[in-house]
């Protein structure tokens, strides 16, 4: 069974930030990086016109 480019990802950016992740903890940092991917994806996916501008900040 080929390996999951989700857990490779989870081991070298652990190793890059020089945290250690737990073998118990891996199942459920896999989980919330997947939805992150997924609400990123629905982000990046939803198409503006050219012409839109930023909103307006407003200040109480």
């Amino acid at each position: 069974m080929p390996a999951d480019p989700l857990d490779d990802y989870i081991d070298a950016v652990s190793k890059a930030l020089g945290l250690s992740v737990d073998d118990g903890w891996k199942p459920a940092v896999k989980a919330n990086l997947e939805v992150s991917l997924r609400l990123a994806r629905l982000v990046d996916e939803f198409v503006l016109p050219d012409d839109t501008e930023p909103a307006c900040v407003f200040a109480a």
